[in-house]
């Protein structure tokens, strides 16, 4: 077959695609493992919201029309959870979506953003699609590196990404060192504040870049249905950030881009406190019951304000990885990221964290 002859910007052959988790079919297919559990993809244990799931199956007759493209029943409750004016969200297909229309806006070919290394891969794609450049700052200590940020900041600087909890480790921002960070970082600058995570953490402490909306910074925060309210598979996420940085993204963000299942359910999840709770309780219990299960094995890991562990282990990664994937467990290697003798392993139910512990013992003997 003769290939095309194709011209595309420069900046495309800088991109390394997304690597997903295993999904669990792919294990069925691969290895006839039937009853593998997957725990690489910090997805909730509990499954979706039951008020959720029952919203969605009440508006399945209304599939063959368009959602409102404003989604005003979800804008609506959003701003009552958040305790932020409307005209503050946008609403997308996941908050990969969000990430997409701040750099569309906000940069352009020889602009430059600051991400940490590792980060979300999507802010790396974005950035380079828009025809900006990365700048990556190595964390420090395994957290991100505020004071280097800020030594990397250029007056092609217009953009800054920081992930708090952070993903792989899990860590989360203090307020005490985010203030004065905020504080000088230049006006004209967009500081990006992705908390998928902020609702399994903690630490009292950690940053919740809501606080920050009215300091007269350009801050914007990604948050997500994916994670603790359990629907990932419906692609739901936002960002919240001033008026007029809203309006922008609203300019382009396509007309449909949030479907009437997606408005449906994530509308349903915000009132389902009690999934909310029970979630939470079930994470955080899965943390600590295998951190002292480590801990005893003589394995080291950090703290997490995320829904998942980052564990050093004294093999290869990828071949722990291979090993557990044998015994019918799915975690993450985090060679990718940069950390060969590390993986990443989300909190499941009590059933899911034993049958992890057990193969993990097993395997490393």
């Amino acid at each position: 077959m003769t290939a095309l002859r194709l011209k595309a910007p420069e900046a495309f052959a800088r991109i390394h695609p997304y690597v997903p988790g295993k999904p669990l079919e792919e294990v069925a297919r691969e290895y006839g493992i039937t009853d593998a559990v997957k725990l690489a993809s910090n997805e909730n244990p509990l499954g979706p919201s039951p008020r959720a799931a029952a919203a969605i199956r009440d508006g399945l007759n209304r599939l063959h029309r368009y959602p409102e493209g404003e989604a005003p029943l979800l804008t609506e409750k959003l701003s009552a959870h958040l305790g932020v004016p409307a005209d503050h969200l946008v609403l997308g297909n996941g908050s990969d979506e969000v990430i997409s229309m701040l750099t569309r806006v906000f940069l352009g070919p020889g602009d430059e953003a600051i991400l940490p290394e590792p980060a979300f891969l999507m802010y790396d794609i974005m950035v380079n699609c828009d025809g900006a450049l990365p700048v990556p700052v190595p964390l420090k200590d395994y957290t991100i590196d505020l004071t280097a940020i800020l030594d990397r900041i250029t007056p092609r600087t217009r953009m800054i990404f920081l992930t708090s909890p952070n993903n792989p480790t899990g860590l989360a921002l203090s307020r005490a060192s985010f203030e004065p960070f905020l504080d000088a970082v230049p006006e004209d600058v967009v500081v990006v504040v992705d908390e998928a995570y902020i609702e399994f953490a903690r630490d009292l402490s950690a940053v919740n870049g809501l606080h920050y909306l009215d300091r007269g910074k350009n801050v914007a925060v990604l948050r997500t249905f994916s994670k603790a309210y359990g629907l990932a598979g419906l692609r739901i996420g936002y960002g919240v950030m001033p008026a007029d940085m809203a309006e922008l993204l609203n300019r382009i963000r396509p007309p449909f881009n949030t479907s009437i299942p997606a408005q449906l359910g994530a509308a349903a999840a915000l009132d389902d406190v009690d999934f909310l709770q029970k979630t939470l309780r079930t994470v955080h219990d899965g943390l600590d019951e295998i951190g002292q299960s480590l801990a005893g094995m003589g394995l080291d890991y950090l703290h997490s304000q995320a829904n998942f562990l980052f564990i050093k282990v004294p093999m290869a990664a990828d071949a722990l990885f291979e090993a557990l994937l044998r015994e019918g467990v799915v975690v993450r290697s985090l060679t990718s990221y940069g950390y060969p003798d590390h993986i990443r392993v989300t909190a499941g139910t009590p059933a899911e964290n034993a049958k992890f512990l057990d193969a993990l013992k097993k395997v490393l003997g």
